[in-house]
């Protein structure tokens, strides 16, 4: 896994209610079994006109959205099947954390296993942070602080989230649940000498 304390930049605002997964990477795109390449179809039928050349009138077509860590969204983001290929392109793309009043909860859980922090906010919070943005022509930088689990907006606001822990540290060490379980070792070898005095039949 990848790990992620702090992201400071560029925030796009999406704010678009029910986006699914299917708008995010296309059935089309996910054949094979190679679990790389969808960031260059990310949102592929918002991205490019019928000619497959790039929409101009799209946000993530335009400077300095292009080069977006932050994504700003409506509710229920990530809505629909389960396809973990969702949160895999848009970090591909260069997305580390994404700002909504909710998410689907099967992608909600997997944005912690590919590198992105899912925070959810109020919809005026997420509104404040696009006006900021957008009196700033895009230039305002947004910060997401998992550790502090903080947003500051581009003007200083400090808006705080809650996040699942065991989900949170994982993210910010780098960990899948079964190393975040190894890290404990000593802990859960001193339980198994402590738990076979207690009960020697059960070994």
């Amino acid at each position: 896994m990848e790990s992620l304390r702090k992201v400071t930049g560029i925030a796009a605002p999406m704010l678009r209610i029910n986006i699914d997964t299917d708008q995010i990477i296309p059935a089309l795109f996910l054949g094979g079994t190679d679990a790389k390449g969808y960031g260059a179809n990310l949102f592929h039928g918002w991205r490019f006109l019928p000619d497959g050349q790039p929409n101009p009138e799209f946000i993530l077509n335009q400077p300095p959205y292009d080069r977006a860590q932050i994504l700003l969204a409506d509710r229920n983001f990530g809505c629909g099947s389960s396809r973990e290929r969702a949160p895999k392109a848009l970090r591909e793309f260069g997305f580390r954390a994404i700002l909504a009043p909710s998410f689907g909860g099967i992608f909600f859980n997997n944005c912690y296993r590919n590198g992105i922090i899912p925070v959810e906010l109020p919809i005026e919070q997420v509104r404040a942070i696009a006006d900021e943005v957008a009196a700033s022509q895009g230039l305002g930088q947004v910060t997401v602080d998992v550790e502090e689990k903080a947003v500051a907006s581009p003007s200083g606001s400090r808006y705080a989230f809650e996040a699942p822990e065991t989900l949170r540290q994982m993210l910010m060490q780098g960990l899948d649940e079964i190393a975040l379980t190894l890290s404990r070792q000593d802990a859960i070898d001193c339980f198994r000498a402590e738990d076979r005095t207690r009960r020697p039949w059960a070994y």
